[in-house]
């Protein structure tokens, strides 16, 4: 008899069903395919032996990537040692969905595993009713703990993209090949609109990007003068052509255009121009992420020829971990497919060929030289994946003894022995990463410097602002109305003022003061009358507000008039008498 159990990973927990006892394991196949959609008839082969729920959402997480790497998680290896029963006569056989997971068990726990035949359709149907088989566990539920767990394992699986620099390389080189065939198209279009009326302009110039530089700079050819060449020779960079081009527009056999065209055409130059443009940008951007992502296989090949490598194995990873033979090919998969249909001759080299080195070797070396270029091209994307710390070192150096191979295909010189080079870039490399651990050591101490200063300069300039605060509020108490210390200081100005303009107006500051002491005996008569009568305090101290408010804008007004006349104070004298006479009666 067979005692079959089979484990289930759920969002939830794990889950160990044990299977009904069977003579033959074979026999079970076809009582659970029929049994599958019934969850009562699934229920007479099939019972749930225990049951182990996750504590919380990250221990979930956990568990579920320990098992998507292969590895027996804590959790998974307590469960299983606790609830399956201990091995006597009748053979013991552990069903899991992943041959992974279930190599790392047997090797843990030394059980016997099977993940093909019933095992399948017994999860499937464990998949289809666990809801059901579960007690306490709603269908609702389960679906909730899947989606947050599928969330959160997602989420992880992006953040922790070994290739996610690969990613940039990989878009780059197709924008990079996008952007040559769209310019290419573009700039044929604008040769054919803009040929019809400067046809001799096609094959003075050959560049795109020029010839629709200088269709935008030209316009209308019956405008071209000689004024313009200063232009035409800062666009084309060179006297002569400018000169052709010039003399080729007073002849032209082109026809007329109007302005309406001219603008479309021009408008049109101008986005293949910033296209144009664009791509040199994008390519200056390649080079340097493939010196930060593959320093020696990009100094080896090329920086282009090298992302292409890295695009079409789909990841520097997936590269590293090629043959030379399917490096050599790589790219030429069609021919490769056809060749071996047909029993023909294979190809000899793919996305290698836009090297340098095929270009250079003779034709009957360039599958020699092609295989000796895969080779190093293998170790180069190999030391790149896998080093810590990115130099171009063993780079150069496998560059270099490419350079050498081809030498000696060519006079026979013998090339130094790989052993001495490899050496030679040992030692060179172990250099340049102490250097560079050098280097980042001191960034981070100006960086830890940086930070201290700001810190230190945000604590200072709080302080001042508490100091600057406390100041504003003893002021606010100090002044009854908000007004009071703005008219306070344009008295003390108005009083510095006044001596400085000179000696006539220091008459008119005694004068003032007088008027003041004046009024002030008016207001006490009036308030002493008052006090002897009987009267209230208030209409009084009314008066007082209404005669000081009075004397405030007279002042102004006096201000306004430095120069007085020596008659002024004689006749303003007999007018207070007068009031105060009058103020007696």
């Amino acid at each position: 008899m067979v005692l079959l159990h089979v484990l289930f990973e759920h969002a939830a927990g794990y889950a160990l069903f044990a299977v009904k006892e069977v003579e033959e394991i074979g026999m079970l196949l076809p009582q659970v395919e029929e049994s599958v959609l019934n969850i009562g008839k699934f229920n007479n082969i099939v019972k749930l032996a225990a049951f182990f729920p996750f504590r919380s959402a990250q221990t979930a997480l956990e568990n579920i990537n320990a098992i998507s790497e292969g590895v027996v998680h804590a959790d998974l290896k307590l469960f299983l040692e606790t609830n399956l029963p201990p091995g006597g006569k009748k053979k013991q056989m552990l069903g899991v969905s992943d041959a992974k997971i279930g190599a790392a068990l047997q090797e843990e726990l030394g059980l016997s595993i099977q993940t093909t035949g019933v095992v399948a359709e017994v999860l499937r149907g464990v998949r289809l009713h666990f809801h059901g088989l579960v007690k306490g566990l709603t269908a609702l539920a389960a679906s909730k703990a899947q989606l947050g767990l599928g969330h959160s394992y997602s989420r992880a699986k992006v953040k922790f993209n070994v290739n996610r620099a690969d990613n940039m390389i990989i878009q780059a080189i197709a924008l990079l090949d996008q952007l040559d065939k769209d310019i290419n198209t573009f700039s044929m279009r604008v040769r054919e609109w803009y040929g019809y009326h400067f046809p001799e302009l096609v094959k003075l110039v050959s560049d795109n990007s020029t010839y629709c530089r200088l269709a935008r700079l030209i316009g209308n050819r019956k405008e071209l003068s000689e004024e313009s060449l200063p232009g035409l020779e800062e666009v084309v960079m060179d006297s002569a052509k400018a000169q052709a081009i010039l003399d080729a527009s007073r002849s032209s056999m082109g026809m007329d255009i109007s302005p309406i065209d001219l603008i479309n055409i021009e408008s049109f130059s101008v986005r293949v121009i910033s296209l144009a443009e664009y791509r040199l940008e994008l390519q200056e951007y390649l080079r340097s992420k493939m010196g930060q992502v593959a320093p020696n296989l990009a100094s080896l090949i090329g920086e282009v020829v090298g992302a292409r490598l890295i695009s079409h194995a789909g990841s520097l990873t997936n590269l590293a971990k090629y043959p030379a033979s399917t490096v050599q090919i790589l790219g030429a998969e069609k021919a490769l497919f056809r060749a071996l249909k047909t029993r023909g001759n294979t190809p000899k080299y793919g996305l290698i060929f836009h090297s340098t080195f095929i270009g250079r070797a003779a034709a009957k070396n360039k599958g020699r030289i092609s295989r000796y270029l895969a080779n190093k091209c293998t170790i180069a994307s190999r030391i790149d994946c896998f080093s810590e710390v990115p130099t171009c070192v063993f780079g150069d150096k496998l560059r270099d003894q490419v350079e050498e191979r081809l030498s000696f295909y060519e006079t026979g010189d013998a090339p130094r022995k790989n052993l001495d080079v490899m050496k030679e870039a040992v030692k060179e490399a172990g250099e340049v990463a102490s250097e560079m651990k050098r280097k980042l050591e001191k960034k981070e101490k100006k960086r830890k410097k940086r930070e201290k200063r700001k810190l230190e300069a945000l604590s200072t300039g709080e302080g001042e602002e508490e100091e600057e605060d406390e100041k504003m509020k003893s002021s606010g108490k100090n002044e009854v109305n908000g007004d009071s210390a703005k008219k306070k200081k344009l008295k003390q100005q108005e009083e510095e003022a006044a001596p400085t303009n000179g000696t006539e107006d220091t008459p008119t500051t005694t004068k003032k003061k007088k008027k003041k002491r004046a009024e002030e005996e008016e207001e006490a008569q009036p308030v002493e009358e008052a006090h002897s009568n009987g009267v209230e305090d208030t209409p009084v101290t009314k008066k007082k507000k209404k005669r000081k408010s009075e004397a405030m804008e007279a002042e102004p007004a006096e201000e306004a008039e430095p120069e007085v006349s020596p008659e002024t104070p004689q006749t303003e004298k007999k007018k207070k008498k007068k009031k105060v006479k009058t103020g007696d009666d």
